[in-house]
């Protein structure tokens, strides 16, 4: 999402991030009115309306007629959809977080659920325990998965030997590999299933 997009798209938030603006859209919608009708219809002085009014505007949310000596307010319906059309679509909204860390999450379940082995010449890190929590087993299951190479073919005896280096209940962590679909299983050879 381009910088402009994601000010727009905040400050349509900051402005909609009030009761009375939002019941004013909701009026606005249905039919034109004056300030002077939206103050009797929110019970709010006018000076109020005509503020909330121009929050509104700024997000062009509303559009103005004058009519006589007053001026009659109603919901910009195009900038509603253009807005819509624009910004909240899956992709837009999911560019939200370009400038994340999304894997911060899934580093701090590592460390939190590894340990060095001291006594391991080769420095290998173990896992405390299998965590209980889905999410957080989930983690744990794809880092173990890039411990297979892909393409390669392991028997049962190569599988649980490499787990076994990480957990002594490597059966397991198998099972648990097996069903989250990270690696597979047939005819006896264990094959890793290559995630997204």
């Amino acid at each position: 999402m381009r910088k402009e997009q994601f000010e727009t798209l905040l400050q349509f938030f900051k402005v909609l991030a009030d009761e009375s603006r939002l019941k004013i859209v909701g009026i606005l919608a249905n039919q034109e009115c004056s300030v002077e009708e939206l103050a009797a219809l929110m019970q709010l002085k006018e000076p109020t309306v005509s503020h909330h009014l121009t929050k509104l505007k700024e997000v062009n949310l509303v559009t103005m007629r004058p009519d006589g000596n007053s001026r009659l307010y109603q919901l910009d319906n195009a900038a509603l959809e253009n807005i819509s059309k624009e910004i909240f679509t899956p992709g837009k909204i999911a560019s939200l977080i370009e400038h994340i860390d999304t894997e911060a999450w899934e580093s701090k379940v590592l460390n939190n659920y590894l340990e060095s082995n001291s006594t391991s010449l080769d420095g290998v890190q173990r896992l405390k325990e299998i965590p209980v929590s889905r999410k957080k087993r989930l983690v744990i299951l794809k880092w173990l998965s890039t411990k297979f190479e892909s393409e390669v073919e392991y028997s049962e005896q190569m599988v649980n030997d490499i787990l076994g280096r990480y957990h002594s209940d490597y059966l397991t962590l198998q099972r648990e590999l097996i069903s989250c679909k990270f690696i597979h299983r047939k005819d006896g050879i264990f094959l890793r299933n290559l995630q997204d």
